[in-house]
């Protein structure tokens, strides 16, 4: 490689990541942009391991040699995400609640109930399919692809949605395997046994609770001992739930030739629980002695023929009705329609005969079958849609896919469509294979209590109670599994703060905290202990986690993001509305209140996110929503400027920095801050004197140290630092180009510059004078604050006192509108205000105070009115003598402190006008320049050279001064030395000094100056006597003079016009009415 002086190819530069001479044109820029070929080979080397899954493997040996290759993930589609998808969404409520649902509602809601609750699915799934394939999604599954789409506070609340609509799955299942436990394997566990009837339910509440405590109890034990356990069993699980479904399926099958034999007892047209008695008779034959049966002395004081029995006993016959009739039987007619009822409602077959004698007080001792709960079509979506969740299974693998973008949305909307299938089919076919009677008995106390899906399948009911056992206690704890990762997922992401322990775990990873929290949530479901009041709480997390994934969908195509490019191309915003729209219908429809609850669960959580949360940029929807609806707005805006009803002050405040870049003035920001009460534009501008290549790094630092203050004086809005080759013209372009569109600023806020007299540069008062001038011009609005620094903090509260308004001039009514708008914020808000205006000599200074007290009503101000009369005094020797003051200083500041950097400028101007000239003298000068020039060092030539231009200067312009006006001394005058030079000019400055001092003494004041300084003198008599001891004072500014010779007197009249008073507000309109009368 060659070694020139462009290409630094030192021998320790080897490592760098580009080879040879060929990118030597970018090479001081590859540490921040690498070569293609680098980051190619870096992303092939990427590998997307699940979230905590290798955290607890091994740690790989020191040695390269023996290094374990990492596995990578092989999982396909059917494997990965179809069965797991199935194995979820298939569960306890298909076992243990369809067939009731089917009896209560009839096949034909129940299909709307199904198909609601599967459309809602599928569409999730589409929505879900987009979102996934828009790039790689990390292990996390569906809260990482929401909080990346939506950002951190969406993505945070509908993560603890997802989370808490998980570990309540968690109880649901529980309590669904604790219910087969109690009711169908082994009634003789329970440990509360009712004496009476009406105690059941409780009794069977109470055996949930203690029952489903201990089974939660070991569960989150075997969770914590090993999660592949866990794992290993899941195919397991996954195998009982298809063979029981298999089981149904063959079961209706059978039933077209050889129904089942499961009679069911009816005492006229109500179903008798068939507990406690063997045969469907009131009395048999024995011997030729009729004897009563058991079902006798359940209804009859003793076993006698001659005991008082229950009339509707006595009035009505016994019948045994088949429970399962089979498919071909036409029972499909009677089950159509629905059965609401009240709670302890008899089920009863309507086509039963039954005759009168119905004492409700006296029934519900009877062993009637009864509804355990009130039944209505809404309560039945509520407690159905669980049975359709587990559908992000599949994404919450994503890790451990081979081609998760492919796999996903085959894999899940694939199981959907099965599992919707599977649903419909059982609707329709419990519906056409059981009796009314039998569906509608929730607990199989009618068939001995069997299990009702049991009595359908072939070839035993005990396939499905175990298989639906087994089934149940796998989704219990595959919830207790996946929850606890979730909480650790969002703990660690940091985005809600209080949740941090739970980001921690065992040393492999294992997220203990979040076990415990996720076991102890789960005890709150099971304290619960009715299953059919767990699910719609569940339902409400599940679908609020729903509707979020479809709005993130939508919000991404509507965006018409750069970034959102699925590879999945089936989608659409209008699928995602309608998926989002049914979602939050179905929430409403399944329980309002609960609705309610996790809205406001969730709002809760974004607002907390959103004040304390960690600030996370993730690219997201919401923020690219923003943009679209700020830019949108803008454009709105541009149309017109605002009417007068709508106008608000919105601020540019220009701000100083001392020389750390902190903010001299805060209290301009406090100010600021009480002026606007948070509404409208603020944009808090400050100048850097400089280029900005130098002065960047400062820059940087101004603006955030101008932020700071801003936060802390809790000043909403923007930030501006200009860097600009000298601060008048960056104030310039800060009061020309701040804002954006219709959010521009129209008035400017700046404090007064208290230490114009006292500084040499006299550059401080004319940029405020310039200043000034430019508002106007750009007909902004101005208000300078003077001794801002007295004025008092966001946290001060004023007591009784006022805001003097001293309105001497109308322009636009600015005067009014601010104090209305300070007494807004809390600092102002006791303070009254106080109108003075000033009246000539003809002025009739009542009719005066009677208008503008009709005015203010008008306005709807209140405030009280004052009329000051102003008489022509004439001007007092005081005022005169001021003046001559005011304009002797100026001339002398003109004459003597003629200022370094003016004597600069002059020097450079004159340099760079006529260097070539000089340089053409030069040439043609003496011999003996020439030698003097050698002798001299290279540095001095410009310094000679100005000498000598300045020299040409004066004798040009003094030519006619001077007699001997011919070019002999000019020649002769080329040798100066600098010495002389500087000698002579002081010389000469001197004598023009004495001069001009005899000028001064002589001098007389100007006539316009006497009167405006007389109206200064005059006002600010009044003013101070009126207002010394207001809290604020607001005046109207006077304008600068036309010509700009007399901007120091201006100063000099303001401060005249200011003087004692301590926190004053000098107000300039901005040329248009901001306040009006009329509505």
């Amino acid at each position: 490689k060659e070694n020139s002086p462009f290409i630094n190819n030192t021998e320790n530069d080897k490592g760098s990541s580009y080879d040879g001479t060929n990118m030597a044109l970018f090479e001081e820029e590859m540490d921040s942009n690498p070569m293609v070929s680098s980051l190619l080979n870096k992303l092939a080397n990427y590998t997307n391991l699940t979230q905590g899954a290798h955290e607890h493997e091994e740690a790989d040996d020191d040695e390269g040699s023996k290094k374990k290759a990492v596995k990578s993930p092989q999982m396909g589609t059917f494997m990965g995400v179809y069965l797991p998808c199935l194995q979820n969404i298939l569960g306890v409520i298909l076992f243990l609640r369809l067939t009731w649902i089917v009896g209560t509602a009839g096949i034909l809601e129940s299909l709307v109930i199904v198909g609601l609750c599967c459309s809602c699915t599928m569409l999730t799934a589409i929505s879900m399919s987009a979102i996934a394939t828009n790039g790689v999604v990390p292990a996390g599954g569906s809260y990482y692809m929401i909080s990346r789409s939506l950002g951190p506070e969406f993505g945070g609340a509908v993560g603890l949605c997802f989370y808490l609509g998980t570990t309540f799955a968690g109880s649901m299942y529980i309590l669904g395997t604790i219910e087969i436990l109690l009711t169908y394997i082994v009634p003789k566990a329970a440990i509360f046994v009712a004496t009476r009837k009406e105690d059941e339910v409780d009794a069977l509440l109470n055996n949930m609770r203690v029952y489903g405590s201990c089974c939660l109890a070991m569960m989150a034990v075997v969770v914590f001992v090993g999660v592949k356990y866990v794992n290993k069993l899941a195919l397991v699980f996954l195998a009982c739930v298809i063979l029981s479904i298999l089981a149904i399926y063959a079961g209706v099958i059978k039933t077209i030739f050889e129904p089942p034999d499961f009679p069911v007892c009816m005492l006229g047209n109500r179903t008798l629980q068939n507990h406690n008695f063997d045969k469907c008779l009131k009395t048999e034959v024995i011997d030729n002695i009729t004897v009563t049966t058991k079902l006798w002395t359940l209804f009859c004081e003793g076993p006698e023929l001659n005991a008082t029995c229950n009339e509707y006993f006595t009035n009505n016959n016994v019948t045994v009705v088949q429970g399962i009739p089979g498919l071909t039987s036409g029972v499909i007619s009677d089950n159509m329609w629905s059965e609401y009822g009240p709670l302890d409602m008899l089920v009863e077959n309507k086509k039963l005969p039954s005759f009168g004698g119905s004492d409700p007080a006296k029934d519900i001792y009877m062993p009637y079958v009864v509804n355990d709960i009130m039944t209505f079509f809404t309560l039945l979506v509520g407690i159905y849609f669980p049975s359709v969740t587990g559908i992000m299974a599949g994404s919450n693998r994503s890790g451990d896919l081979r081609d998760a973008q492919k796999s996903i949305p085959i894999g899940t909307i694939l199981a959907i469509a099965t599992t919707s299938v599977i649903y419909i089919s059982c609707v329709v076919l419990f519906g056409a294979c059981i009796e009314g009677v039998l569906l509608r008995d929730k607990f199989g106390d009618s068939v001995k209590g069997n299990l009702v899906i049991g009595t359908l399948s072939w070839p035993s009911p005990w396939v499905i109670v175990i298989g639906s056992f087994f089934s149940c206690c796998g989704a219990g704890l595959q919830s207790l599994t996946g929850a606890p990762r979730l909480l650790q997922a969002i703990a660690r992401d940091g985005i809600v703060p209080f949740l941090q322990v739970f980001g921690h775990g065992k040393a492999n990873g294992e997220p203990t905290w979040a076990l415990l929290l996720t076991a102890g949530i789960c005890e709150i479901g099971i304290l619960i202990a009715s299953l059919d009041s767990v699910a719609p709480i569940l339902s409400m997390f599940f679908l609020m986690c729903y509707l979020f994934v479809n709005l993130a969908c939508a919000v991404q195509t509507l965006l018409r993001t750069p970034n959102w490019r699925p590879r999945f191309k089936y989608y659409h915003w209008a699928l995602s509305f309608l998926g989002m729209s049914l979602c939050l219908a179905l929430m409403f429809i399944s329980s309002w209140y609960y609705a309610i609850v996790a809205m406001v669960i969730a709002g809760c959580i974004y607002k907390y996110i959103e004040y304390r949360g960690a600030e996370k940029e993730w690219g997201d929807g919401i923020r690219g929503l923003s943009l679209n609806a700020a830019r949108y707005a803008l454009i709105r805006l541009e149309d017109a400027p605002p009417h007068t009803k709508n106008w608000r002050p919105q601020l540019l405040v220009l701000l100083n920095l001392d020389s750390d870049q902190g903010v001299k003035h805060p209290r301009l920001l406090s100010f600021c801050t009480q002026l606007k009460a948070g509404k409208g534009l603020t944009i808090v501008g400050n100048v850097i004197e400089g280029t900005y290549l130098t002065k960047e790094t400062e820059a940087k630092k101004a603006e955030q140290n101008i932020k700071a203050s801003m936060s802390a004086e809790r000043t909403k809005g923007f930030c501006h630092v200009v860097v600009s080759s000298n601060l008048r013209d960056g104030v310039s372009h800060l009061i020309q180009s701040a804002g954006l569109g219709g959010m521009k600023h129209n008035t400017v806020l700046m404090a007064w510059p208290g230490t114009w007299k006292q500084s040499n540069d006299p550059q401080s008062w004319r940029n405020f004078t310039e200043t000034v001038r430019e508002t106007t011009a750009a007909h902004q609005a101005l208000l300078v604050a003077k001794n801002v620094d007295s004025f008092p903090t966001n946290q001060d509260r004023l007591g009784e006192g006022t805001i003097d308004v001293w309105w001497v001039v109308h322009d636009g009514g600015m005067l009014m509108l601010l104090p209305f708008l300070l007494r807004q914020h809390k600092v102002w808000r006791k303070c009254k205000m106080r109108i003075f205006t000033v009246a000539q000599l003809d002025d009739n200074s009542i009719q005066m105070k009677k208008d503008l007290q009709m005015f203010l009503y008008h306005l709807r101000l209140n405030a009280e009115v004052e009329v000051v009369e102003m008489h022509d005094n004439d001007i007092s020797a005081f005022t005169y003598e001021k003046t001559l003051v005011m304009e002797q200083r100026s001339q002398m500041l003109k004459q003597m402190h003629l200022s370094r950097t003016e004597r600069e400028r002059e020097i450079q101007s004159i340099t760079d006008e006529s260097r070539s000239s000089i340089r053409r003298k030069n040439q043609g000068a003496a011999q003996s320049t020439n030698l003097s020039r050698q002798s001299s060092p290279m540095e001095d030539t410009q310094e000679d050279e100005v000498a000598q231009l300045i020299h040409d200067r004066n004798t040009a312009s003094h030519a006619t001064l001077n007699d001997k006006a011919d070019t002999g001394p000019e020649r002769v005058h080329m040798t100066w030395t600098k010495d002389k030079l500087f000698t002579e000019r002081n010389r000469n400055r001197e004598c023009n000094a004495n001069m001009a001092v005899r000028d001064l003494f002589n001098m007389k004041p100007n006539q316009s100056n006497v009167r405006r300084m007389h109206t200064a003198i005059k006002l600010n008599e009044v003013v101070v006597n009126k207002s010394q001891g207001a809290h604020l004072v607001l005046l109207n500014m006077p304008g600068p003079p036309k010509n700009r010779g007399g901007d120091e007197n201006y100063m000099e009249f303001l401060e005249v016009l200011l003087e004692g008073l301590n926190r004053v507000l000098l107000v300039r309109g901005g040329g248009r009415e901001v306040i009006t009368i009329y509505s």
